[in-house]
């Protein structure tokens, strides 16, 4: 009985994300998590390092969300960014611009 807490719970846990982020209501204009994150001068760099058409598909994705909140409005329901289908494309490349200005920032302390 006690092998089947870890597995419930992670299914709660699944369900519990998947429910936040349709509360969220990003994904309900066509973006994905990693749109909204506020551009600092790290996620500036990291974006310069994606590849142009990862870049171009970002802007796609914020310049439609731009004119759908304008208006007021959402996308169709069956053209909502799924949970499954969010891709985390920008934070391999924001984790190694933050480690790389960290170890920048630990050779300026010697």
């Amino acid at each position: 009985m006690a092998s089947r807490a870890p597995v419930a719970t992670g299914r709660l846990l699944l369900g519990v994300r998947k429910w936040y982020y349709n509360l969220c209501g990003f994904n309900k204009i066509g973006l994905m998590r990693d749109d909204t994150i506020l551009e600092d001068s790290d996620v500036k760099e990291a974006l310069r390092r994606i590849p142009e058409a990862q870049y171009n598909d970002r802007m796609f994705r914020i310049k439609r969300a731009l004119d759908l909140s304008m208006k007021q409005q959402i996308l169709p329901k069956d053209q909502w960014t799924k949970y499954e289908a969010d891709d985390r494309y920008l934070t391999p490349y924001l984790e190694e611009v933050i480690r790389e200005r960290q170890e920048r920032e630990e050779w300026m302390k010697r």
